[in-house]
This record gives C-alpha cells, structure tokens and sequence, in this order.
C-alpha cells in the first residue's frame, strides 16, 4: 500500500474540513485512505521549529510523497531533492524559493498557490460596514512565510485609505490573548487575522476573544468566520486542498511534480456571519449581502 507523508503544524482535527476535500481529491484518481493508500501524519503544532525533524522522519520511512502546508513546504523541500512534494502556498512559490516557475516547476516539487492577502478588498468590505472606523489591526504569525507580503499589503491598502494599521504578532495562545488585551486598550476599528494555519488551528479562541471584546474580526478562511469570525474573503481553500489530493494521487500513479504546474486559485468566496454582525450592532448593508457567497444565520 503506497503511503503519503502529511506535514503541517495544524493538528488533524483543527483542519477536518481541508482533509476531507483532500481525500476527496485523492478518491478522484482512485485513492481511498485505509484501502489502498495510507496517510501518514506529522505536525508540530507552533512554533514550528520541529518541522525539519518531522520531514526527515518522513523521508526516512520513506514515503511515496510528502504533501506539505504553508509553513512547512520549505522543510519538506530541504529534507529532500528525490522525494515528490505537494504543497498549498499562500505566497509567490517561485518568491518562496520552491519552484523555478509556476508553468515549469522542474524538480520534486509542484503544488497549488492560494492567495491569502487580498488585503485591500477586506478593507473596503470592513469599511462597507463599519465607516466610522479609522484604526485597524493586523494580527500575524511571526514564522509564516506570507508575514511580510500580508503586513506590506495591508499597510499600504490602510494608507490609501486614510486608516491607521496596527500590527501585533502571535505565533501562541497566550500570544493571541496579550493581542487580544492590547485590541481592547487601543479599541481598534476591527482586526485582520493573518492567513496563516495557526490561526485556522485556534479560530474558535479567536472567536471567542472577539466576541468578548466586541471586535470585528475579518479573515480570509471561512472557518474562522463560521467559528463566529465577522467575515472572510479568499481564496476557495476546500477546492486548493481537493486539487492537492488530485496532484498527490497523480504522483503516486507515476506523474511527475515536474510535469504538473502549480495551480493558481481563481476563485474568491465571501462569507459573513449576520449573528455576529447581530452581536456587534453592526448593520450588514444589502449591496454586501448580495455579494456574499455564503450568510451564516
């Protein structure tokens, strides 16, 4: 039974919904887990400083690919020139340093590129609904790959805007608590989570910070906002994690990583959760409902 190496920092039952789209992908090219292909898990949960370890454990065993999270494609990617990798990046992977070209990958790896920022459309939806705002914070994981191109973007979108950004970084729970303190001090107009799967892994502690301290929280992964986030706008991460569970059984049948471009998202989704909205004593315009994807009741 050929065996897919599965490396990440979040642990399994914080992201059930991206591995059941995954699987989904795998029994696409007829792969089923537990019946003709096993998954073997490793995650480090944060600080990530293990996934180098965690990566060679896998080459050791070894396995017949490694899929490999935001975070830790770059670990995968020292551990091994030989065996095939598939990533999920919310950066430029050619910016990141794993592929060459996003059209000709070349070498072990290949993957799907999301694009987590689209920080300035959230601004003008968080601005849609809450105009008084003037303040903004930004909260990041500090040992994510995408930091710098999030902080950057979101600077620059808040400074077109005539908003004042504030970024504070977590990369623990108790970091997301002092953040949240500080949130409440400085009474920002709302808050940006990272795109970053720490944060997905503690959405229900976001939530409920957020709830206590009354703060429009924004994401860009529905699943903080169905964990009682205000909103989300990115990119469709269910169908990302389906097309990395295509790319991995595809491997596995003999296609090489070099041969299969790494596939850029392409479609965006918006996702408001009214109850919150209800809670916060914001009112959601109807032109913004009208362009939600989804309105969690």
């Amino acid at each position: 039974m050929p065996v897919i190496g599965f490396l990440g920092i979040a642990p399994p039952d914080t992201i059930a919904d991206r591995l059941r789209a995954f699987r989904n992908g795998l029994k696409t090219i007829g792969y089923v887990e537990g019946e003709n292909v096993a998954i073997s898990y490793r995650w480090t949960g944060n600080p990530i400083d293990r996934l180098p370890e965690l990566a060679a454990q896998l080459v050791r065993r070894p396995v017949g690919v490694i899929v490999a999270d935001a975070n830790s494609a770059s670990a995968a990617k020292e551990a091994t020139t030989t065996i095939p990798i598939v990533f999920i990046a919310s950066e430029d992977p050619v910016r990141l340093g794993l592929v060459p070209s996003l059209a000709r990958p070349g070498g072990n790896l290949t993957g799907v590129n999301i694009f987590s920022a689209e920080l300035a459309k959230r601004l003008e939806f968080l601005r849609e609904i809450a105009p008084a705002a003037t303040r903004v914070a930004l909260l990041v994981n500090p040992a994510g790959p995408a930091t710098e191109t999030t902080v950057r973007e979101i600077e620059l979108a808040a400074r077109a805007g005539g908003l004042h950004i504030q970024v504070l970084n977590a990369s623990t729970g108790r970091d997301i608590d002092a953040a949240f303190a500080t949130f409440v001090r400085d009474q920002p107009g709302g808050v940006f989570v990272g795109g970053d799967p720490f944060f997905t892994s503690r959405r229900v502690q976001l939530a409920t910070l957020a709830a206590r301290h009354m703060v429009p929280m924004m994401s860009s992964t529905r699943e903080i906002a169905e964990a009682g986030g205000l909103m989300s706008y990115g990119s469709n991460i269910a169908d990302a994690w389906r097309q990395l569970g295509i790319y991995a059984g595809r491997i596995l049948k003999g296609a090489k990583p070099s041969d299969l471009p790494v596939m850029q998202a392409s479609k965006f989704e918006l996702f408001i959760n009214l109850q919150t909205a209800r809670m916060l004593g914001l009112t959601v315009p109807a032109s913004l409902l009208a362009r939600a994807d989804e309105v969690i009741e």
